[in-house]
C-alpha cells in the first residue's frame, strides 16, 4: 500500500468513525425524544381523564364514565386505556367496573409506590410504550381530593394505564437516520475525492523523494526529482536536485578513493555513505595510533601500544605477539596473555618451524584439522598471522578461543588489525634502524663487543639497582702481553687478528648474563654476573690458557701471545663499580709487574701510599 492510499484509508476511517458517531448520537436522541414525547402525551391524557372523572363524580353520573373512557381510548396512537382503583377507594366507593381492577404487576407496583412506570415492548414490526400514572390524593389545588375521598394527603387513589403505538416514531427515526447516513456517505466520497485530488501531487513528490534517497544510499546521486506542484513542493524538488548534482560531482571521487581502503577492510559496502563514515573513523583511529607511536622511544613501547589496541579495541582474550629475527631465524616472545604458549619450544629457536612465518600466509585452524603441527593449542580454534617489517625483522600474531563462532568474529576484524600493523610498519622499521645505529655506536667495530661508551651507560643504569637487588659482579681487566710488538713487527692488520681472536674466546667462554667489553686498545673488561670468587678465577684462567694455546701465522713466523688479568669484586671490594674497575686495573698492573701471563686478584695491600683512587 503506497502512501497516497494510506492517507486516503486513514481519512476514510476518520470520516466513517465521525459518521457512525453522528448517526448513533442522532438515533439515541431521536429515540429518547420519541419516548419523552409519548410519556408527556400520556401525562396529559391522565390529567384529562382525572378531570373528566372528577366532573362525572360532581355531576353524579359516574355510571356513565365508561363512554367517556372509551372516547379517550380512541385518541390517535392510544391502543388501550384502563383505570384501576386503590384498595382505599374500593373500600369507600366499591370495586367499580369490571375492567377497573389491576391487570398486572405494573399496576400493582404503581398503586403501591405511587410512581410513574413506563416500559417499551418492541419487535421487528411494532413498538408499544406502556405508561402507568398514579393519582395522588391532595387537599391542595383543584379539585380537593380529600373532600370526596376518605384518604390522607399523599395516598394513592388509583392509576391510569395506557399503551401507545410508537411504531411511527421508530419508522420516522429510521428514515431520518437513513437520510443522515446517505448524506455522510456522500460527504465521505466528496472528502476522499478532494483529499486525493489535492494530496496526490504531494504524495507523488514524496514517493519521488523516497526513490531518490533510496538510490543515494547505494551511492547513486544521478536521480533527478520531478513534480507538478507550483508552490513550496516545486522549490523542494529544485533544492534536492541541486544537492544531488553537487553530491554526484564530489562523492564519485570520494567513493573511488575510499575503494583503496575498502579492498583491505572487512566493512560492508551495501551503504557507501555509512561505509565511508566507518572507514574514515577507522582511518582516524589508525592515524592517531601512528602519531602516538611515532613519539615512542623504543620498539617495545610500540608493541605495548599494539597490545593495548588488541585488548581494548578488538577485545582479544588470549593472544601472543612474537618478534622474528629474519637473519638468525630466531623468535622472541614479546607478549602473551597467559603462560600457555601457542607453539612448541623448538619454534623459538627456529622460526621456520612456524607455518605462518614460513609460508608468509595466514593460518586458520578452521581450514583443516591440525593444520600447524607445531601448534600446542589443541582444545581451541586459533589463527596465526605473519607481518613483514623489513629484510631483518618480522612479527607474528597468534590468537585463539574455544568457540568457532568467536574465532570467525575475530578473523573478520583481521583486515582492520592489519591496517594498524601497516601504520606501525614504517615506525617500527625506523625504530629498528635507530636501534641498529645506537647499537653500532655502542659496539667496537672490529670485535663487535660492547665498547666503553656502552659500559658507562650500563654502569649508570645498573649500579644502584645492583646494590638494591644484592647483585654482585666480578670484574676482569684483561690485557694482551707485549701487544705493541705485534703491531710494530707484523703490522696493525696482524694486531687486529689477535684482537678478534681474543674477542671470540671471551664470547665463547662467558655466559649470556655476563658482559664482555673492549675497554680500549688491547684491554678488555668482563662483568661476570653473580659469580663467586672461585668461579671468577676459573673463568679468568680458562680465558688465559685458551688464548695462550692459540698460534698465529704471520708470514713465515708462528706467533703465540699471553694475557695478564686482574680481578676485583663488587660490592665486596668497593660499593662503587668505578672503584672496582680501578681495583681490577691495579691487579692487572700487579700481574704485569709480577711476570705477565697470569691472573691476579685485587688485595688492599696493593694500594700505594699517596694514590687517590
Amino acid at each position: 500500500m503506497n502512501t497516497n492510499r494510506k492517507i486516503l484509508f486513514i481519512v476514510a476511517l476518520m470520516l466513517i468513525g465521525l459518521a457512525v458517531a453522528t448517526i448513533t448520537n442522532v438515533a439515541l436522541n431521536f429515540r429518547e425524544y420519541g419516548y419523552s414525547n409519548a410519556i408527556e402525551k400520556s401525562k396529559m391524557t391522565a390529567e384529562i381523564v382525572r378531570d373528566g372523572l372528577t366532573a362525572h363524580m360532581v355531576n353524579g353520573i359516574m355510571d356513565k364514565r365508561q363512554f367517556f373512557l372509551s372516547n379517550i381510548a380512541n385518541i390517535k396512537d392510544v391502543q388501550s386505556l384502563w383505570i384501576v382503583r386503590s384498595d382505599n377507594v374500593i373500600a369507600q366507593h366499591g370495586e367499580g367496573l369490571q375492567n377497573e381492577h389491576p391487570r398486572d404487576t405494573i399496576d400493582r407496583q404503581v398503586l403501591k409506590e405511587g410512581k410513574i412506570v413506563s416500559k417499551v415492548r418492541e419487535n421487528s414490526q411494532n413498538a408499544i410504550l406502556r405508561v402507568t400514572i398514579p393519582y395522588i390524593a391532595s387537599a391542595y389545588g383543584s379539585p380537593n381530593c380529600l373532600s370526596c375521598h376518605n384518604a390522607k394527603e399523599g395516598d394513592v387513589l388509583g392509576a391510569i394505564s395506557m399503551e401507545f403505538n410508537i411504531n411511527d416514531i421508530r419508522q420516522t427515526g429510521a428514515l431520518t437516520i437513513a437520510k443522515i447516513f446517505a448524506i455522510n456517505v456522500l460527504f465521505i466520497f466528496i472528502a476522499l475525492w478532494v483529499t486525493h485530488y489535492y494530496f496526490k501531487p504531494y504524495m507523488k513528490l514524496f514517493e519521488n523523494l523516497q526513490q531518490g534517497i533510496k538510490r543515494a544510499r547505494t551511492g547513486d546521486f544521478s536521480f533527478r526529482f520531478t513534480t507538478t506542484l507550483k508552490d513550496g513542493g516545486n522549490e523542494v524538488a529544485e533544492q534536492m536536485n541541486t544537492l544531488f548534482e553537487k553530491m554526484d560531482e564530489t562523492f564519485g571521487g570520494i567513493k573511488h578513493d575510499l575503494g583503496t581502503f575498502m579492498s583491505s577492510s572487512n566493512i560492508s559496502c551495501s551503504d557507501p555513505l555509512n561505509t565511508a563514515g566507518t572507514i574514515i573513523k577507522e582511518l582516524s583511529d589508525v592515524y592517531k595510533f601512528k602519531k602516538t607511536i611515532e613519539l615512542d622511544g623504543s620498539k617495545d613501547a610500540i608493541y605495548d601500544r599494539f597490545i593495548y589496541v588488541l585488548k581494548e579495541k578488538f577485545h582479544f582474550d588470549h593472544f601472543a605477539l612474537y618478534e622474528v629475527d629474519k637473519i638468525t631465524k630466531t623468535r622472541r616472545l614479546v607478549y602473551i596473555t597467559d603462560h600457555k604458549s601457542f607453539c612448541a619450544p623448538m619454534v623459538d629457536h627456529d622460526a621456520t618451524e612456524c607455518r605462518a612465518y614460513r609460508t608468509h600466509s595466514d593460518v586458520y585452524s578452521t581450514d583443516f584439522p591440525n593444520i600447524c603441527q607445531n601448534c600446542s593449542v589443541h582444545d581451541k580454534e586459533y589463527t596465526c598471522v605473519p607481518f613483514n617489517i623489513n629484510d631483518d625483522l618480522a612479527l607474528t600474531l597468534s590468537y585463539s578461543t574455544k568457540e568457532t563462532q568467536t574465532i570467525e568474529l575475530f578473523n573478520q576484524k583481521l583486515p582492520t588489525i592489519k591496517n594498524y600493523f601497516e601504520a606501525a610498519k614504517a615506525v617500527i622499521e625506523s625504530q629498528t634502524l635507530m636501534d641498529k645505529l645506537r647499537d653500532s655506536s655502542l659496539r667496537d667495530g672490529a670485535t663487535k663487543l660492547y665498547n666503553r661508551r656502552f659500559m658507562e651507560e650500563f654502569i649508570d643504569k645498573s649500579a644502584e639497582q645492583a646494590l638494591r637487588s644484592n647483585i654482585s659482579y666480578s670484574i676482569l681487566m684483561i690485557d694482551i702481553d707485549y701487544f705493541k710488538m705485534v703491531n710494530d713487527t707484523y703490522g696493525h692488520d696482524s694486531g687486529d687478528i689477535v684482537i678478534k681472536s681474543l674477542a671470540e674466546i671471551l664470547q665463547s667462554t662467558v655466559r649470556k648474563a655476563d658482559l664482555p667489553i673492549r675497554y680500549g686498545g688491547e684491554e678488555f673488561l668482563i662483568f661476570l654476573h653473580n659469580t663467586t670468587r672461585e668461579g671468577a678465577l676459573v673463568v679468568a684462567q680458562k680465558i688465559r690458557t685458551q688464548f695462550a694455546a692459540k698460534k698465529y701465522q704471520f708470514g713465515n713466523d708462528s706467533v703465540e701471545k699471553t694475557l695478564s688479568i686482574g680481578i676485583s669484586h663488587f660490592p665486596s671490594d668497593a660499593d662503587s663499580i668505578w672503584k672496582v674497575i680501578k681495583f681490577a686495573d691495579i691487579a692487572l698492573y700487579e700481574a704485569k709487574h709480577s711476570g705477565r701471563n697470569q691472573v691476579v686478584e685485587f688485595e688492599s695491600k696493593m694500594f700505594k701510599s699517596g694514590n687517590n683512587y
